[in-house]
């Protein structure tokens, strides 16, 4: 029930109202007179006082101006045998919640508190309510109610307002720089810097510098000190994406940034301190380059203390929807074209397909169908897909393939020839040029070359050339 402290210099007073009050289920204090009061509301948080208005060393007054200060939603009631109406009015209007008359009933007195308990357990009530929302509100970017994504926002929401370092997985497309924004978003660093590197869009020695800075002199060309990305990001966030490709001589500088706090510019002997939350991504499987020697084992463990993996767009289809439309809305504002609509047969296409590319994949066909539909509804012929797939997905190759595998089969190791059988066609459809192969698939030149090594297929000629 409620927490009451009663106040009255009677103690015969406070004595009946206390037992009523007890009897009821409620907690309650008692203050002998206006200091005492005014100590333990100081002291102590309560959800109801009632005080007299009257007493030896003060007024109820004094004790209702004493709860503004301490907690101003706090509800008082002021108990008088002297009653009049400038009092009355005088104490409502200084927040008083209800003002009884001595001699009261009991009645009169359950029904005041009655109210005050209804006012807390809607102060209660929306205080959670706000709390929810100021929790779950920096997730809003990360669209979607299906139950992965939910339980993605909900692990966010767990992690972000702590300096835990995060690692986030999932396929390309699946918005892991966003899962990473949302979690800077609710963090105590949000009005700090977010700085995001991709980390396979750099070769090691620039890499090194653009991550730790370098001192004038320290290489050729260098001729200026420079500040590197974890310097920048002092007081925020570092976004690590594609940490997987980072070399395993970065890796032993991220990991002592990690253990230390300190970063080493190039060319320098003074470390420098630095005050910066990690989060890294990946769409590699860390642990198998952990036993095959690739990722430190180390370094792993210090990034994946809380894991957050992204589902791909495949396994929460009742997601497309939504997306579909933020991304109409989208393009009309940004691509400056009339906004447009999808017929049913568009939307059912779309979920019957199994979007490699995933969300990336979806907004490209939805700004490409919005410049080039004819008409203000998208229709299902606007979205050519791979394989053919017709409205209901009779024609896509995954589902055919699915279909003609027995009922009983090893998922491991079917997976693995598919992957290995796939990435063979493509190794020789490009006549062994990794970067041909690595677009036909979908993945990056480092991906490829590292499943080319896993299956055993051998490195192709790095001089190949297509034709």
């Amino acid at each position: 029930m409620a927490r009451i402290l009663i106040v009255d210099d009677e103690a015969n007073m406070r004595r009946i109202l206390g037992a009523m009050l007890r009897a009821d289920g409620h907690e309650v204090s008692e203050a002998g007179g206006t200091r005492d009061a005014i100590a333990k509301i100081e002291r102590q948080r309560f959800d109801l006082v009632i005080t007299d208005q009257k007493m030896s060393d003060g007024t109820g007054l004094e004790v209702l101006a004493a709860t503004q200060d301490a907690d101003p939603a706090l509800p008082v009631v002021i108990l008088t045998a002297f009653a009049t109406v400038d009092l009355a009015v005088e104490a409502l209007r200084h927040g008083a919640f209800d003002f009884l008359t001595k001699p009261f009933t009991a009645d009169a007195v359950r029904a005041a508190v009655g109210r005050a308990v209804e006012r807390i357990r809607l102060r209660r009530e929306n205080e959670l309510l706000k709390g929810e929302i100021d929790r779950l509100g920096f997730t809003a970017d990360l669209l979607g109610e299906s139950a992965p994504m939910q339980a993605v926002k909900e692990r966010i929401a767990r992690v972000a307002p702590t300096n835990a370092t995060v690692m986030i997985t999932g396929d390309t497309g699946t918005g892991k720089e966003l899962a990473a924004r949302a979690i800077h978003r609710g963090s105590n660093r949000s009005n700090g810097p977010f700085l995001p590197v991709n980390c396979a869009a750099f070769p090691e020695t620039l890499l090194d510098s653009e991550l730790f800075g370098h001192e004038r002199g320290a290489f050729t060309g260098a001729d200026r000190s420079r500040p590197g990305w974890f310097e920048a990001a002092d007081g925020g966030t570092l976004f690590l994406d594609e940490a997987g490709e980072m070399s395993l001589a970065l890796q032993a500088k991220l990991l002592r940034v990690l253990t230390d706090h300190q970063i080493l510019r190039i060319g320098s002997r003074s470390p420098r301190a630095v005050d910066v939350r990690v989060i890294a991504a990946t769409h590699r499987d860390l642990k198998e380059q952990v036993r095959t020697g690739e990722f430190r084992e180390d370094l792993y463990y210090r990034i994946a203390v809380v894991p957050v993996e992204m589902p791909p767009l495949r396994e929460r289809r009742e997601d497309i929807p939504t997306l579909v439309d933020r991304f109409l809305a989208d393009a009309a504002r940004e691509l400056k074209v009339p906004r447009r609509e999808l017929a049913p047969a568009a939307m059912r296409r779309l979920q019957s397909y199994a979007f490699p590319g995933n969300i990336r994949e979806l907004r490209n066909l939805i700004e490409r169908a919005c410049i080039l539909a004819q008409g203000d509804v998208i229709v299902a012929d606007d979205f050519p897909l791979p394989g053919g797939a017709d409205a209901d997905g009779d024609a896509d190759p995954i589902r055919r393939c699915v279909r003609s595998m027995p009922p009983s089969i090893d998922l491991r190791l079917t997976i693995e020839q598919l992957e290995k059988q796939l990435i063979a066609r493509a190794m020789d459809e490009s006549h062994g040029v990794q970067a041909e192969a690595a677009r036909r698939l979908g993945l990056s030149r480092g991906d490829v070359g590292y499943k080319l090594r896993k299956y055993a297929l051998g490195p192709p000629d790095p001089d190949a050339v297509a034709g």
